[in-house]
């Protein structure tokens, strides 16, 4: 069993603490903007500037972490990211923030993020046995989700009454909370070889692409989660076209869906153990997620009622968060070792590029098809995804950690 106290707990609360200041940060930079502009435009470059950075720095910071020290690695990023946020809150408070000091602060805290994120992911092998991963990566996930959206999310609104600045002064401690929570484990971290005389970063990122490439298993992971996220990108951006012109609720209708998303997250990272169980293996247990959300997503787009959405998107959210769990595990199980901070860069990396392409697609089917459309569209990418995980399940359910596994070797 995973200790309550020690390494994991650490990291779990520091996970629990960064996630929590998130939030509020989260919730407080559109609102923010919107104060600061009357620019659609500018205050959509909010979130823009959350993503870009995956796509220009998201495999060098998968690299980066695999040369490293990844809890050293941690704890700076925080330590820096602190610094920064309370800089920035700093500025709200003098009244000194504009929407080009706003936006300069998401790229920067993504920038840094695509080099803690992978850092984190390589790291937790070193801090739990490998058969518990999984559990590991559950209970991670799932704190996460509960800090995030049950308090940090609502509480946001009712610290920015008091004081503008108060969000983002809250985000800057909790930074340097979760730096000393990581910079506090004591864990034998492997030795770190020095690169060959002559190898490059980039050569050392094409090394990962081509590992990931070669694994039969990690490239149908990646394919799957490629058109998926194209999928969710659409449902994301035209949730609320779909709550308020298809479904005809109002703000207490989008209140109730997505409020059914987030438990459903909940109760997926609380059961994941359960449910691999139950299905008999992962690869089983992938394929069945990704049809009960094509299914979910179905239901969302043809059944024109309230109530049955949010519990469509419950459980969306439930089969998501349980896959979540199985592909971060796969992916630290099957990387070579030294290689998951590469490798796990590259799916972050297919994640993000696909998500706003997705956001464009739903848009532009919405105005063509109707409001439901979009829900469509992502219940067909995500089967499509979900079929393409098949090679996956052809290897006997080789994702188990020690069974079927294409041998590795880093060229």
């Amino acid at each position: 069993m995973l200790a309550r106290r020690g390494g994991f707990g650490r990291l779990w609360s520091a996970a629990a603490v960064s996630r929590f200041g998130d939030a509020l940060r989260g919730t407080a930079l559109p609102l923010l903007a919107y104060a600061l502009t009357d620019s659609p435009l500018l205050i959509s470059l909010v979130t823009v500037c959350g993503f870009l950075p995956w796509l220009f720095f998201g495999l060098l910071g998968g690299a980066v972490a695999d040369r490293i020290d990844q809890r050293r690695a941690m704890w700076a990023v925080d330590v820096l990211r602190g610094l920064l946020v309370a800089g920035f809150a700093l500025a709200v408070a003098l009244g000194q923030a504009r929407i080009g000091l706003l936006l300069t602060l998401a790229f920067a805290l993504t920038t840094l993020q695509t080099l803690f994120d992978n850092a984190a992911t390589a790291l937790l092998p070193s801090v739990v046995p490998k058969e518990l991963l999984e559990t590991a990566n559950a209970r991670l996930m799932t704190g996460q989700e509960l800090v995030s959206r049950f308090v940090g999310g609502p509480l946001a609104p009712a610290l920015i009454g008091l004081a503008a600045a108060l969000p983002f002064a809250a985000d800057a401690v909790t930074y340097l909370v979760a730096a000393a929570l990581v910079a506090s484990l004591r864990i034998a971290v492997p030795a770190r070889p020095r690169p060959a005389a002559g190898r490059t970063i980039r050569r050392e990122i094409a090394d990962g692409i081509r590992a990931l490439w070669r694994d039969r298993v990690l490239r149908a992971f990646c394919l799957s989660v490629a058109l998926g996220n194209i999928g969710i990108g659409a449902l994301i951006a035209t949730l609320v076209v779909i709550v308020k012109g298809w479904l005809g609720a109002g703000d207490f209708g989008y209140a109730v869906v997505t409020t059914g998303y987030g438990a459903g997250t909940v109760l997926g990272g609380l059961s994941a153990g359960l449910v691999i169980a139950a299905t008999g293996g992962r690869a089983r247990t992938l394929l069945v997620a990704g049809l009960l959300q094509t299914a979910a997503l179905v239901s969302l787009g043809t059944v024109r009622a309230l109530w049955p959405a949010a519990l469509a998107l419950g459980l969306f959210g439930f089969a998501g968060m349980v896959w979540n769990v199985l592909e971060t595990t796969v992916v630290q199980q099957r990387s070579p070792e030294g290689m998951v901070g590469r490798i796990s860069s590259a799916f972050r990396t297919v994640s993000v590029a696909g998500t706003p392409l997705g956001a464009l697609l739903g848009g532009a089917v919405a105005a063509a098809l109707g409001p439901n459309a979009p829900a469509l569209l992502a219940a067909v990418l995500l089967g499509l995804g979900t079929l393409a995980l098949i090679p996956a399940v052809r290897t006997g359910d080789s994702t188990s950690s020690d069974s079927g596994q294409i041998p590795h070797t880093v060229p």
